[in-house]
């Protein structure tokens, strides 16, 4: 039998509702950290900055020497043993984080949002006012890791970004086309995939397949796999997509066809034909019309714009880069995927 001290100490039964309350409390908590976590991190940026724009100042203004940062840092450092950050390097990244923002507005709206690492890589890659600052907004937006926004810098996608030629101002409604505008690019960038020079159209699509991930990364936010080869039943014969997504901001399908080759105005036609079949068969009451997307090796920009000219659906046509196959001398250097599978599985 249990001791009276024992029955005590036990946890007592917890009334009706209790888990609920104890999920919401939870629940708040969690965000009240993550707010913290976020304030703590808007004002260093903002220390970061202010202390920046004092020593751009007094160097600018006031003729004060490089080495007054290493003196600087040194007392700083002496003064403020808890604290991380001071190092001479440091300060000088507050100087060019300064004189990159020069706007108090933008570094409290924007750039204070971004953790320092990702202001230090965009001092650091981005060369122009306006790139850089269309990438800190993307970063915000998006919730960009530092990898995926050294990523994005490396890969170019502000030159690429809404670069296909397509027609949708005339065959979209302005707010969807504008935003259906902005998701394509132009060339896309599957540098995570080398195919030799005789691989075909499969090889390609089996690829971006094998690395589904790296691919809807590439894509951008919003777009959600569906399938590849994806099968309509028209007329009694089977047609085969080769890639099909779905936008959850556009709301609607994606049809994507993979060219190892140059753009020809038939695969508009192709296109057409595919655009009509899913709408009729696929796409539900709410959802808008489906966009098509034809990825080539190359295109022709006249060409296109005369294939496109007169379509009644919404497409666009653009160029995908791959990452450059090794030389045939190379790849026999190398072990092949089968020689490293047994490596993989003892791991």
């Amino acid at each position: 039998m249990p001791s009276k001290n024992s029955s005590a100490a036990a946890t007592p039964r917890a009334p009706a509702g209790y888990p609920a309350l104890l999920a919401q409390i939870k629940q708040r908590i969690g965000a009240s950290r993550l707010r913290a976590a976020l304030s703590v991190n808007r004002e260093l940026n903002l220390l970061y900055w202010s202390i920046g724009r004092d020593i751009l100042a007094r160097q600018d203004r006031q003729g004060w020497g490089a080495k007054i940062v290493d003196r600087l840092a040194a007392d700083l450092t002496r003064l403020f043993p808890e604290m991380r950050g001071f190092s001479a390097r440091n300060l000088k990244y507050m100087r060019a984080f300064a004189q990159t923002w020069p706007d108090a507005e933008i570094v409290q709206q924007l750039v204070a949002q971004l953790p320092w690492g990702h202001n230090l890589r965009l001092i650091d890659a981005v060369k122009t006012a306006s790139e850089r600052e269309w990438y800190a907004r993307q970063a915000l937006q998006h919730g960009w890791s530092r990898n995926v926004l050294v990523h994005q810098i490396e890969s170019g996608l502000y030159a690429r970004q809404g670069r296909a030629l397509t027609n949708f101002s005339r065959t979209l409604p302005a707010q969807q086309s504008e935003l259906a505008q902005q998701i394509v690019k132009d060339p896309y960038a599957f540098d995570f995939l080398s195919l030799s020079p005789q691989a075909k159209g499969r090889d390609l699509e089996l690829g971006l397949i094998d690395h589904l991930r790296s691919l809807i990364m590439e894509l951008g936010k919003g777009f959600a796999f569906v399938g590849n080869q994806y099968r309509l039943e028209i007329g009694g014969e089977d047609y085969f997509i080769d890639l099909l997504f779905y936008h959850l901001h556009l709301r609607c399908f994606v049809a994507f066809e993979l060219k190892m080759e140059e753009f020809k105005p038939e695969f508009a036609g192709k296109m057409n034909f595919y655009l009509s079949a899913i709408d009729d068969t696929l796409r539900h009451a709410d959802d808008r019309p489906t966009i098509g997307i034809v990825l080539c090796k190359s295109r022709n920009r006249i060409v296109v714009e005369y294939a496109l000219r007169d379509s009644l659906k919404p497409l666009g046509v653009a160029e995908y880069k791959l990452c450059a196959a090794l030389p045939a001398r190379l790849r026999k250097q190398l072990p092949t995927a089968a020689d490293l599978k047994p490596l993989r599985e003892d791991a």
